[in-house]
This record gives C-alpha cells, structure tokens and sequence, in this order.
C-alpha cells in the first residue's frame, strides 16, 4: 500500500477481514497524513466492472431492469457485470451484453474508464458504447431476473437527469454518450 511516493500513509499492519469469490475486505491499521493512527479499510473488488450502452441506428438503447439487493431495490441500468482480470475487458462487454439482452454488436467503443468508489475499494470500471447491433436470444445467469426495456437515448438521458437512474455506470455512459452526441462524434 505504500509504493507511491506521494502516498502520505504508512501502513503498520494488514489482516484480511473477509473473502468471498467477488470481493475481499482487509482492515489496515495505518498512520494517516498528519501522523494520528488510525484504521483503513478497503474492498478489493476480483473483477472489473463492465457496462455497455448499445445504440442502434435510430438512436435507441436497451436498459435491463432487476432488484438490485445491497440497496433493496429495483433499477434500471445499461447491461453490466463482472469481467475476471485475466480476460480481455472487451470479450467480457460482448459475453455481458449478449447474455443480458441478446444483442451482439458489429462496432465497440471504449468510452471511459474509472474507479468506483475510491475511498472505500479499488474497484474498476470500463464502458463500452456498442453498435451496429444484431439481435438474437439472451441467456441470462440463473440469479438474473431480468427485464429489458427499448428506449430513444433521449430518454436514458432524461432518466438520468431526472434522478430516475442512479446506478454510476448507467449516469456515466449516457452523460459521456450525450456528449459524444452533441460534439457530432458518432455517426
């Protein structure tokens, strides 16, 4: 934890708190900045988080709609998952949104990439915008009870400016996408 040289912290003991198969918690007894100890405590997150936006021609997304347990309740959101460490980011954005919603897309973009969260984990996002889109049978995970919705982009935009979107990738995806828009880079 102390490899940078800018860091300020200095870190006098690491226990790991909790593991499961998607993330781990280790609790750092530290010094902070001004000297004080203190406790740190991060999320290690053993996937990147991956979200896709697909646009067709017409301009038209899909969202997926599921109950999302840690906040108790059901959103709306770009299709998302988990892509392992050790697979191409974009092979994982294909399996993601083909699984989710069926569609496979002739043309990727990466559009962003970011950390979620970074005062509490380390986990890592990259979004993709996919079009050119072909459409067959979505095979979701057994624990995905998935609804998919065919919306204008405009109207993703409005959700998300309205405050009916909260998920981060989502927000993300559709402000960068409006801009992409707007500066007439997409076709």
């Amino acid at each position: 934890m102390n490899d940078d040289p800018l860091n300020p912290w200095k870190t006098l003991s690491t226990e790991l708190v909790h593991e499961s198969p998607w993330i781990s918690v280790t609790r750092h007894d530290v010094l902070n900045p001004s000297g004080n100890p203190g406790t740190y405590s991060v999320v290690h997150f053993k996937n990147l988080a991956i979200g896709i936006l697909p646009l067709d021609k017409n301009l038209n997304t899909w969202l997926v709609g599921q109950f999302r347990y840690p906040i108790n309740k059901y959103t709306w959101e770009i299709p998302e998952g988990g892509g392992k460490l050790d697979v191409d980011p974009l092979d994982s954005a294909k399996r993601e949104l083909k699984e989710e919603t069926g569609i496979i897309a002739g043309k990727w973009t990466k559009i962003q990439e970011m950390h979620l969260s970074n005062s509490a984990s380390d986990e890592f996002c990259i979004l993709y915008l996919a079009q050119n889109l072909e459409f067959k049978e979505s095979e979701p995970e057994d624990t995905e009870q998935l609804e998919i919705r065919k919306v204008p982009f405009e109207a993703l935009y409005q959700m998300v400016m309205n405050g009916e979107i909260t998920d981060s990738l989502t927000v993300t995806a559709a402000l960068k996408v409006k801009l992409m828009i707007l500066e007439g880079k997409l076709r």
